[in-house]
């Protein structure tokens, strides 16, 4: 127990800071009892909806995290927790309205402040753009996983065989992508088919553009390695894990607005939420549960597909956030149900070969 507590220690911590800040708030701006009792039950299903939407997210980015050195590892768990708390949940809305609005920053906090059902209207508003440049990223995520040629390892073997033969085909995953993002496209008026067009490519560029990055960081790395200075940057991991993780917010932040118009209830409850996904992230990396359980990444990247598609498709029809986070646990938990049986089956086999 005192080993578990150690890797979400920060975040129990920043959970009663955040609980605070929130009962304050809903005691300074409510009359009654029971509408400061309303915000707090808010705040609270919030972070527990951020955490179920974003299991998927903690596997993925713990796929990308081992690689780092525990510094780069730290840094994403205390750099990472400003950008995805100030960033993602507060600074990405609050840009949204300025910019749909024709607003200044300062106008459009006091916008989300006074008049949250105005605020809540331009940022849903704004769906079309992030489903785009959202969906197109994570399913590019999703995709470069399986369209790998050198990839042994396979969960759903009939379809990742096949995709992995596929993957000798230059940039399939692209074209791909861009077929879905046209067929989408077709079905929106010309306005909004631009929109989401231009975003969807912009999402594709960013993944390429940051994959280069990481590469071309690493590549630096090795050379030095290679002249035998030891140094291992993870800036490229880091900047790629950002990235991911806004995608994985979109989501969650147009979502929250189902339950409360409040820009400080709703970043109160999803902070909460991120912070323990990075803690989840962190202890996913230090146990060695993904090398120990060898299908649940494939689970979390299957996920991250869906996710992708779910999003992309939102742009014509709109799938509540419950049923996303479902097929999320779903996969996941199907893939370590699997991982399981292959480790008895293993231990099994080794314990007749000793006999």
């Amino acid at each position: 127990m005192a080993t578990l507590l150690r890797y979400y220690t920060f975040s129990l911590f920043f959970t009663a800071a955040c609980l605070g800040l929130g009962l304050w708030y809903a005691i300074s701006s409510s009359d009654t009892l029971g509408a400061v009792l309303q915000i707090m039950w808010i705040i609270t299903i919030l972070s527990i909806l951020e955490v179920s939407l974003s299991f998927d997210n903690a596997v993925v980015n713990a796929t990308v995290l081992r690689e780092m050195d525990p510094v780069w590892q730290q840094r994403f768990l205390v750099w990472g927790i400003a950008i995805a708390v100030f960033g993602t949940r507060i600074v990405f809305p609050l840009a949204i309205v300025a910019i749909a609005a024709n607003i200044g920053p300062v106008e459009a906090v006091t916008l989300s402040l006074n008049d949250p059902e105005r605020y809540e209207e331009i940022v849903s508003g704004a769906h079309i753009g992030i489903a785009g440049f959202g969906g197109a990223f994570l399913a590019m995520v999703g995709l470069k996983f399986f369209f790998d040629a050198d990839k042994e390892v396979h969960w759903i073997g009939v379809l990742e065989k096949r995709l992995t033969k596929i993957a000798a085909l230059p940039a399939i995953e692209i074209a791909l992508l861009l077929v879905v993002i046209w067929v989408i496209s077709s079905q929106l008026s010309d306005a909004d088919a631009l929109t989401f067009i231009t975003a969807g490519v912009l999402g594709l560029v960013t993944f390429i553009a940051v994959s280069a990055l990481g590469e071309y960081l690493n590549m630096r790395e090795e050379a030095k390695k290679a002249s035998g200075v030891v140094v291992r940057s993870g800036l490229g991991g880091f900047l790629y894990l950002e990235v991911l993780d806004a995608s994985f917010s979109f989501d969650g932040v147009i979502g929250a607005f189902a339950l409360s118009n409040n820009m400080v209830v709703i970043a109160l409850g999803l902070s909460i939420g991120a912070m323990f996904v990075r803690s989840m992230t962190i202890h996913l990396v230090r146990k060695g549960t993904l090398a120990e359980y060898r299908y649940l990444e494939h689970g979390a990247f299957w996920a991250i597909i869906v996710l992708g598609a779910i999003m992309l498709t939102s742009a014509i029809v709109h799938i509540p956030e419950a049923i996303t986070g479902l097929i999320g646990v779903v996969l996941i938990g199907l893939s370590f149900w699997w991982s399981v049986r292959h480790n008895r089956a293993e231990k099994a086999a080794e314990a007749t070969a000793a006999e």
